[in-house]
């Protein structure tokens, strides 16, 4: 194996590691200084921080489905997902730099919610964002790795058909 490989294999498994540990350290510190369902107001009314466990998926979908098709849904197809991705960034030799980078994140977001339910059996999320005509559910750092990645890729895909990257 190249040394480039070895750094590119390096590389990625940074990225998803401190995706996934930035979220396990928040979601921790929540846990052990939030009181249930007590929230912490961080700047006035705008972002708040509740400490609410989602044993749904984003914005608590799913919530109610019977605990087999909860599991199947919300912790084995991630799980399965996030391993054909994994292998996925690993072995694909021409994925650009910020397209991987995406990839990564969404792969480490999805680690860290995926921990939680299966230690847990559900996701602690936390963070609250309400500026008027722009509001946000309760959501976590794996979320927000998730969704920035989403858009990496969209932005990646965006400028490679524009020739631009």
């Amino acid at each position: 194996m190249t040394t480039n490989r070895w750094v590119k294999i390096l590389s990625i498994f940074l990225v998803i590691i401190i995706n996934v540990g930035c979220d396990q350290v928040s979601k921790k510190m929540v846990r052990q200084s939030i009181a249930p369902n007590a929230t912490i107001y961080v700047l006035h009314d705008y972002v708040t921080v509740t400490n609410v466990e989602n044993t749904g998926a984003f914005l608590s979908l799913g919530e109610s489905l019977p605990k087999t098709i909860k599991n199947i849904l919300l912790s084995l197809l991630p799980f399965i997902a996030i391993t054909l991705g994994l292998f996925y960034v690993v072995n694909k030799q021409s994925l650009p730099n910020l397209m991987l980078a995406g990839f990564c994140f969404v792969i480490g977001g999805g680690i860290g919610n995926v921990f939680d339910r299966l230690v847990y059996g559900s996701v602690t999320d936390f963070l609250h964002i309400n500026f008027g005509i722009f509001q946000t559910g309760i959501f976590n750092l794996a979320d927000l790795s998730i969704i920035t990645g989403v858009l990496i890729i969209l932005l990646q895909s965006i400028l490679k058909r524009r020739n631009l990257s």
